[in-house]
Order: structure tokens, then C-alpha cells, then sequence
């Protein structure tokens, strides 16, 4: 499958929002537990930038499929050439190698954008994520045990992390 990772424009914050939640009745990648919407969301579209942008992911019918955003670091100065990475797939393109393409763009972009690390905070038992970051060199930095309750289960939070310098 060929897929194009286009700057997140906010036309498309509707379809980001669905697709994030796509995933939450699943408990499997997000501590939301209810649906968000897109006004709940606008403060948090509207915080990235030109060095922690959101991506769109289209397939060749140019539909969107998918994003993945770079998010500042536990917002201080120091952090700056650390983000968090977030990649959410719509339900019908899952398990279809998305999600590795999608990680193989936002390396190839670190150079540009000037980070030099990232972390991926994964829930313990999403063990497809798990795989995928491990499979390009992500290692756990961290593990807070049973932090988030999904539905009356105590989950952990696992802290992947990679340098690229």
C-alpha cells in the first residue's frame, strides 16, 4: 500500500478525531474512555508546530487512513529535542503495515524538524504497538505499573524510547 504523510490541516481535524475514536471502546491505546470531540480537541490540534507537526495518512484514493503527530515533551525548554509520538490507524487499515510506514516517515523527518529523541507511552498489554517499536530499536525507559484503570483492570503504561543523533 502506498501512503502519502501530509501536514494536518484543520479541515481534517473531523476525521482525526474519528479515528482516535475508533480505538477507545478497545481500552487498547488511549486512557480516553469516552468519545471526544472535535471541539475537544481543537486546543490540542492547534499545539503543534512547525518542529512537532501532525500528519495525516493518505491511501491511493486519498482517504484518509490514519495520523501520527510528534508532541513536545513534557513541555519545558530542556525538552525540546525530545517528542512524544502518537500514531492512530482507522479500523479498516490496521495490521495492513501502516503503522510502520507511518514510523519509518516520522524518522526519516527528526533530521529537519531537530529532535533527537522520542518516547511512545503504550499501555502494557497493546502488544501489536509494543512489537512495532521494539522492531525499530525502542527500548522500555521506563515502566509505571498499573497507573490506568480501563474498565475495573489496573493496566501498566510502558515508556518506549530511541535516540536519533
Amino acid at each position: 500500500m502506498s501512503l502519502h504523510f501530509i501536514k494536518a490541516s484543520h479541515e481534517d481535524l473531523p476525521r482525526i478525531v474519528e479515528i482516535y475514536n475508533q480505538i477507545i471502546p478497545s481500552r487498547l491505546a488511549t486512557a480516553d474512555l469516552e468519545p471526544v470531540s472535535v471541539a475537544d480537541r481543537e486546543n490540542w490540534f492547534a499545539s503543534f508546530t512547525a518542529t512537532h507537526p501532525l500528519w495525516v495518512i493518505k491511501n491511493d484514493h486519498n482517504q484518509i487512513i490514519g495520523w501520527v503527530g510528534l508532541e513536545p515533551f513534557y513541555g519545558r525548554p530542556a525538552y525540546e529535542h525530545t517528542s512524544e509520538i502518537a500514531i492512530y490507524i482507522d479500523q479498516n487499515a490496521r495490521h495492513q503495515g501502516v503503522g510502520r510506514q507511518a514510523l519509518n516517515f516520522v524518522i526519516n523527518q527528526l533530521p529537519h524538524l531537530g529532535i533527537s529523541a522520542i518516547v511512545a507511552y503504550i499501555f502494557g498489554h497493546n502488544l501489536p504497538s509494543l512489537k512495532l517499536f521494539k522492531k525499530y530499536g525502542f527500548n522500555e525507559w521506563g515502566k509505571l505499573p498499573r497507573v490506568a484503570e480501563l474498565d475495573g483492570i489496573q493496566r501498566d503504561l510502558i515508556i518506549m524510547g530511541k535516540r536519533f543523533d
